[in-house]
């Protein structure tokens, strides 16, 4: 798969599976943490650091997964 196509698919299973943690979390956050629709509070900048947390992990397990491939070659 061409790097761009896999940065994509990435990237969009880590906004999927940081918001679905989010949303299943929210209720337990702190009020101020909570997200309201339509507005820019500090609810987007938790749901965006839950996602660029499993952006984070994704890229590292995929970097992993490529080493240890390499190393058996």
């Amino acid at each position: 798969m061409s790097k761009p196509k896999m940065n994509f698919v990435q990237s969009l299973i880590a906004v999927v599976a940081g918001n679905l943690v989010y949303f299943a979390v929210m209720p337990h956050l702190p009020p101020p943490a909570r997200h309201t629709i339509g507005k820019m509070d500090l609810g987007v900048l938790v749901d965006f650091w839950f996602c660029l947390v499993f952006l984070g992990a994704i890229k590292t397990f995929a970097k992993w997964g490529r080493g240890s491939h390499q190393q058996q070659r």
